[in-house]
């Protein structure tokens, strides 16, 4: 399965304008439904430099809009940051829209700035993200519920059910996973919190749980010529990782894109990091079942990333279905 990634970040003083990423990004996502790439994956930050994506609800029902068979999933979702009556709202009208091709992974948020900009105290997070999630999945059945003594009602509910996941990356994250009978995403592959997770779920009687991780790189890139690319956006990536590491910190810290890196070789010697030949990538997607493709990480030009996706069309799929 081929992944396109997007957090739509542009490093400042490099001159790739904002719409014009987003517009690229929704071109991407929409030639990649019509050459057999099966989802794109959205991620949610506030307050950057950068302009890491804000709004990936509205980005998503772009996607799924210009889509007829793409899934589209936001992991993270920031819940705690989010009034949780209308992001029941949104995520039903987009289930209304494009049923079954949303999900999203129900996230904590970890980020200061972030609440402080919200005006969300950080410290009540983890009851404001189990409350929004309650709210949410007894909202959309349809009827009246009640969330913090008000009364609420989201209609039009959505026709089936819109697939929630729960995030987290501490063992309060995967015991809350299995309480609240959600399957469960943490950011990397530990097994220990699988298994914290699995053995809460059987202690409560939840008889479907389900753990969603993905192993193999965190971005790929295809190119006849990856040094070229390494010379040329290097020091964009770089850049990339650095601002991403810096927001990390003890009670956060175990997350599958982490990227220490004090130089381009660094990173270019990381396994999040990995820009490929077509065999290559053939060979990596035979190893991890999958490829997350990153074609306009860090603001690079649009065109490295449209010469990823065509040489995963061109070369890449047809190597994998051949035997062997």
């Amino acid at each position: 399965m081929f992944i396109i990634r997007y957090d739509l970040r542009v490093p400042p003083g490099v001159g790739l304008s904002r719409g014009e990423q987003y517009r690229e990004a929704i071109a991407m996502a929409k030639w990649g439904d019509e050459h057999g790439i099966a989802m794109v994956a959205l991620s949610e930050h506030h307050d950057t430099d950068d302009g890491f994506m804000h709004s990936p609800l509205t980005l998503a029902a772009a996607i799924l809009g210009s889509t007829k068979n793409m899934m589209c999933n936001i992991s993270a979702l920031l819940v705690p940051l989010h009034d949780p009556i209308r992001l029941a709202e949104e995520i039903a009208t987009i289930e209304l829209m494009a049923p079954g091709r949303l999900s999203v992974v129900a996230g904590l948020g970890y980020r200061p700035s972030e609440f402080e900009m919200f005006g969300k105290d950080i410290h009540a997070r983890a009851k404001d993200l189990e409350d929004a999630i309650t709210l949410m999945l007894d909202a959309w059945k349809g009827g009246e519920v009640t969330y913090r003594g008000r009364r609420v009602r989201v209609s039009p509910a959505p026709e089936t059910q819109p697939n929630l996941i729960a995030g987290g990356s501490v063992p309060a994250a995967a015991r809350r996973a299995a309480r609240l009978r959600l399957p469960y995403a943490p950011a990397l592959y530990d097994t220990e919190l699988i298994d914290i997770y699995l053995t809460e779920a059987k202690a409560i009687g939840f008889e479907t749980p389900t753990v969603a991780v993905g192993q193999g790189p965190g971005l790929v890139l295809v190119s006849h010529d990856p040094d070229a690319i390494w010379n040329r956006w290097g020091e964009q990536m770089l850049y990339d990782a650095q601002v991403y590491e810096s927001w990390q910190g003890p009670e956060n810290s175990k997350s599958s894109w982490r990227t220490p890196a004090d130089s381009v070789d660094d990173l270019r010697a990381s396994a999040n990091y990995a820009i490929v030949t077509p065999a290559e990538c053939v060979e990596l997607v035979r190893t991890n079942g999958a490829a997350v493709l990153h074609p306009l990480v860090a603001g690079i030009d649009p065109s490295v990333g449209w010469e990823t996706l065509e040489l995963v069309v061109s070369e890449v799929m047809p190597a994998l279905a051949e035997p062997g």
